[in-house]
């Protein structure tokens, strides 16, 4: 029988098409639901803006690679978060698609995880341009 013969849910995920052709399968939705997220999330608009403008920052100012490594970790981090927080958001509108106290909770806190992050890659920015900065304005 081919995986596409199958109606279980397995040859709906990948697991039948065999080794190399479930990653590409796997990695086909990831980069699917990569590109929903930025497409369709007006916070992954200004995060992308965001990684452009640090990466220009960046070669201005001429940062090491141990500090591209940080931003590029920093920055990664926040646009999986928003794919996390976006995928989180729409299995609670899923389950319930009407108020309920439980489900803000939910969403609520997949918000405050990106929130965190942000924070963070804040405080990232500031101490690998900070000192930068300081002594341009200087």
């Amino acid at each position: 029988m081919t995986p596409s013969s199958h109606s279980t849910p397995s040859a709906l995920n990948g697991r039948d098409r065999g080794f190399w052709a479930g990653r590409w399968f796997s990695m086909r939705a990831a980069l699917n639901g990569a590109q929903h997220t930025v497409r369709t999330q007006p916070n992954a608009w200004i995060e992308v803006f965001a990684l452009i403008f640090v990466a220009v920052a960046a070669l201005y100012f001429r940062v090491s690679a141990l500090e591209w490594g940080v931003l590029a970790f920093t920055i990664f981090i926040v646009l999986a978060l928003e794919c996390v927080n976006t995928a989180v958001e729409a299995v609670v509108d899923l389950v319930s698609p009407t108020y309920h106290p439980v489900a803000a909770v939910a969403k609520d806190a997949a918000a405050g995880g990106l929130v965190f992050a942000v924070l963070g890659s804040l405080c990232v920015g500031a101490a690998i341009f900070g000192p930068r900065l300081w002594n341009l304005l200087a």
